[in-house]
């Protein structure tokens, strides 16, 4: 999915390891942000926070839904770009249209994975379908650890098997927990789960130490480590925990967890580009803006979109002031 905001803030980012306090949690509290016009679908956003901007190698989480299509018209993403990241796209109810640079033509559907991996760049296109009456997901970055940013860019589909946890229900989308994984292909340490809970239900989950995780809450309440963490709420572990407690409430409940190994880099993430520097965000958006919306190059950075029927997006300006460190 695109960022699609208007103004959309710079990111600087630098990877820190925490050791948390096993008995004490941080939350996350999330922000809505819409997406394009009035009709456009809103997000709740926990991630990147002025506080935490990364989870391991996760930076961005919007999480959606359920939307009535019928109101908001659903998911209508045009070609954008992408550089520096892996876009991982999971769905709780709806279907959407995945399309994008390398030629792939996919569907995104509840309980599958759709991985694309833009490294050194692509572009893709996001259409909820036609026979999609309720949109209901996230979509999550992670950024690509430096040794690895530019890659050749390439995309992939995945289905896990479920597995039993306690009285739980895990889907491992990405790595491996309770014995459900996928052979994804990631370029650090990551954790990417879902977890059903019956109301009423406890589960004691296995962690790696080494990771720092958090806990989305999709449907709930869920009490996390014996604190609430209401609906859209991130709750936070850093490392050194090596299980979290879940506890489901009256009404069933899912949660999305996710962690891997602290990363220890600088970012700077501006509309839907990730690089090291000012100088590669320009460089990105003049590309982008050359090579596609001029239509000077379409066998530039970002290619084309084969099938897609209508103008790729373009990039919003940038700030008149150096994109440099917060805080």
């Amino acid at each position: 999915m695109s960022n699609l905001e208007r103004d959309p803030a710079e990111v600087v980012a630098v990877g820190t390891i925490d050791v948390a306090d096993e008995r004490s949690i941080e939350v996350l509290l999330p922000r809505e942000v819409p997406l394009g016009g009035p009709r456009a679908m809103n997000v709740r956003r926990t991630l990147p926070q002025r506080k935490r901007s990364f989870i391991g190698g996760w930076c961005f989480i919007d999480h959606y839904g359920p939307e009535d299509v019928s109101v908001t018209g659903g998911m209508r993403v045009p070609p954008h770009p992408h550089t520096g990241l892996q876009t991982v796209s999971w769905l709780f109810a709806g279907e959407i249209e995945h399309r994008d640079s390398v030629g792939s033509h996919a569907m995104v559907r509840p309980g599958e994975l759709n991985l694309m991996t833009a490294g050194h760049g692509i572009s893709h296109s996001e259409v909820s379908t036609a026979a999609t009456t309720t949109l209901h997901g996230v979509q999550l970055w992670v950024a690509l650890p430096s040794a690895s940013r530019d890659v050749a860019p390439f995309f992939e589909h995945h289905v896990p098997s479920p597995a039993a946890l306690g009285e739980a229900v895990v889907r491992t989308f990405v790595g491996s927990l309770a014995g459900s994984s996928t052979d994804a292909t990631m370029f650090s340490p990551l954790l990417g789960a879902q977890l059903d809970l019956p109301a009423g239900a406890s589960v004691s989950v296995p962690l790696d130490p080494a990771f720092e995780h958090g806990v989305l809450v999709d449907a709930g309440p869920v009490v996390v480590a014996g604190e609430t963490i209401a609906d859209s709420e991130l709750a936070y572990l850093g490392p050194g925990t090596d299980t979290v407690e879940l506890r489901a409430g009256e009404t069933d409940a899912r949660v999305l967890l996710l962690g891997g190994e602290p990363l220890d880099e600088q970012i700077v993430m501006w509309w839907n580009f990730i690089g090291r520097s000012h100088e590669d965000v320009v460089q990105f958006r003049a590309e982008w803006q050359r090579d596609v919306i001029d239509g000077e190059d379409a066998a530039g950075r970002f290619g084309s979109i084969p099938g897609y029927q209508g103008s790729a997006l373009p990039a919003p300006e940038l700030p008149t002031v150096r994109l440099k460190p917060r805080g």
